[in-house]
């Protein structure tokens, strides 16, 4: 049946392995009335609970539709199409719904851009994962790869960066030398030492290894020759299966077969579309070889229509989440506050319009002057503040732990403050934790999609054994980052003490959500609309020092103004720790040094014990 057209709004949703993006669109129109974009979402590694958050989420960030059409990586089975068709009806309750796998709704936004008919179309798919899917004028269909990296994903970003990982080791076992690929690769992982990836593949998300896949590609491109053979390898293995697809769905060659190139890793390479096109023609000479020119979403979009046309409405007696065995009922796990209004972080400043045409002097003075309004700012929340310190030392006597969330700069300044703390206060490095999302790559480079990955963040804390004997403090300058919410999540169920820090006051918290301390700090519009890395950083690097400042001095580990339980472990700190122990004693340097290798370069301990010795002399002195 024919999609239907004019002033119909409908909502496609594409949900993939790096990401989800979702259109709302009038039917027939080229242009989306909105375009969202949410985390990413494979049928086979989210639950029913997780996936219901999911779509309510994008549900609250778009129009009302006529029809819902959803594409989905991990679909496979009619048992997977009932249960995503369940779910997306619950959501949008008493509208037409049509769900299909990822693939479908690729080819579906191909047919759009056809400059003609052909016999058959392949869509072949290169991105975190990859596959191969096609339909003939007959409509059978035919799929080829898709089993998941660790059966297949030929030519997909991770089996890139996977065989770029080998392909480096390889050459520096064979020559002793580290070469261009492996430079890269060192730089994209993080680390400093080949040997240091052995630890890092073993907690390596597949997602982490396909984001190397454009550090081989470009090793590739500036004459690597192994790289270009890993390269042109992998490329070669998934255009295979493209004709494997293709003769499926023309045994007998009768010509007019389209191949489309979709996915970030064709899209974000077209140097190589040339190669690929010639090694899809060797065998198929009269093939047309183009890339997806629109966004897989408008597939989901003419589903939606599809749907709307056939009155496609979900059976009223369908459970709105059918529940899997073992599984319990739909939770709270992606369920975020909703925004009252705009956030100030994202707001335009008036005194910042022309901070493209000022002077140096006078945008250093505007930039000084706005941050300088921060302290202020925090002061207002004293009191919460001093709850939450209070919370987060009850917590570390009691042989809990404080443990940071955050994507981005939050997240980045939480591992920051975490990671001062044994050397200042000789904490265990358990005691104080930084827990950002996208792992350690993501502390000196973006992952995407990390920040919008809530079932992760929510893993975060469950591998890390949340109890509630710990403190779990969110930072999210726009308080709704789902990462963060994820791990809240966790926190909660767990029965962990839970704060927030955040930096937009336009907040409301549903029943049952809101952490027990919330900051929410208003700093106002950003010099640099919405780069929270200025104030909102500014603030949340205070608050941070406030908090375990004043912790560590309830527990005991400063004595006047003075660090008593830091950790000497280089030069400038042992003579911080001298220095200390004449502070607090009277000694002379070279006496305090001794004290100091006396008790193993503790300072308290050194304080103390001089202390005792210093008893009798002044008792003896007296008589």
């Amino acid at each position: 049946m024919e999609a239907p057209s004019g002033d119909i709004r409908v909502i496609g949703i594409e949900c993939g392995g790096t990401r989800t993006v979702a259109l709302a669109a009038m039917v027939g129109r080229r242009r989306p009335l909105a375009r969202v974009e949410a985390g990413a979402a494979n049928l086979r590694l989210v639950s029913d609970a997780a996936l219901r958050s999911h779509f309510e989420d994008l549900r609250a960030r778009l129009p009302g539709p006529s029809a819902v059409g959803v594409g989905m990586a991990g679909v496979r089975t009619e048992e997977d199409r009932r249960r995503l068709r369940a779910c997306v009806a619950g959501v949008w309750p008493g509208v037409p719904v049509r769900v299909d796998h990822d693939l479908v709704t690729a080819l579906e936004a191909a047919s759009l851009d056809a400059s003609g008919p052909v016999d058959a179309r392949v869509i072949v798919l290169s991105g975190t994962g990859s596959c191969c899917f096609g339909r003939n004028r007959e409509g059978s269909t035919a799929k080829a790869g898709g089993w998941g990296h660790q059966l297949g994903d030929q030519g997909s970003g991770h089996a890139i960066g996977h065989a770029g990982l080998r392909e480096a080791i390889s050459h520096l076992e064979h020559t002793g030398r580290i070469g261009t690929l492996a430079r890269r690769l060192l730089a994209a992982t993080g680390v400093a030492d080949p040997e240091a990836w052995v630890a890092w593949m073993q907690s390596a998300t597949k997602r982490e290894i396909a984001a190397l896949a454009p550090e081989v590609f470009a090793a590739a491109a500036s004459g690597d020759p192994r790289a270009r053979a890993v390269v042109e390898r992998c490329l070669g293995e998934l255009v295979d299966l493209a004709l494997v697809c293709a003769g499926r769905l023309d045994p007998g060659r009768r010509g007019g077969i389209e191949f489309v190139l979709a996915g970030s890793v064709f899209l974000r390479q077209p140097r190589w579309m040339p190669h690929i096109e010639g090694l899809l023609r060797a065998t198929r000479p009269d093939a047309r070889v183009r890339p997806l020119r629109r966004e897989s979403a408008w597939g989901a979009v003419v589903l939606a229509a599809q749907a709307l046309a056939a009155g496609d409405l979900p059976d009223p007696s369908m459970p709105a989440v059918p529940a899997r065995p073992g599984e319990s009922r739909p939770g709270p796990l992606l369920a975020r506050p909703e925004p009252t209004g705009p956030s100030p972080t994202e707001a335009r400043n008036p005194r910042s319009h022309r901070l493209d045409r000022m002077s140096l002097p006078a945008a250093i003075d505007l930039m000084l002057s706005e941050e300088s309004s921060v302290p202020a700012a925090i002061a207002r929340h004293r009191t919460a503040l001093a709850r939450l310190i209070r919370r987060v030392e009850a917590a570390l006597r009691g042989g809990g732990r404080l443990l940071y969330v955050g994507a981005g700069t939050s997240g980045r300044l939480g591992v920051l403050d975490a990671s001062e703390c044994p050397p200042t206060f000789r904490t265990p490095p358990e005691w104080i934790q930084g827990i950002m999302a996208g792992g350690e790559k993501a502390l000196h480079s973006a992952v995407e999609g990390a920040e919008d990955d809530a079932g992760a963040g929510h893993a975060a804390l469950v591998g890390r054994k949340v109890s509630r004997r710990d403190v779990v403090l969110g930072i999210a300058a726009s308080g709704r980052t789902p990462y963060v919410w994820g791990a809240l999540a966790a926190a909660r169920e767990a029965g962990a003490g839970t704060a927030l820090l955040c930096f937009n006051p336009n907040l409301r918290f549903p029943r049952g959500l809101r952490p027990e301390t919330v900051l929410a700090i208003d700093v106002g519009p950003e010099v640099l609309t919405g780069s929270t890395r200025l104030k909102a950083g500014t603030a949340t690097k205070l608050v941070l020092n406030l908090l375990t400042t004043l912790a560590m001095v309830r527990l005991g580990k400063v004595e006047q103004n003075l660090m008593i339980d830091l950790n000497p472990s280089n030069l400038k700190l042992r003579d911080r720790a001298v220095r200390i122990v004449g502070e607090l004693t009277g000694l002379e340097a070279g006496d305090a040094r001794k004290a100091l290798e006396a008790s193993g370069w503790r300072v308290a301990a050194a304080v103390k014990a001089v202390r005792r010795e210093m008893v009798p002399a002044r008792r003896g002195s007296r008589r």
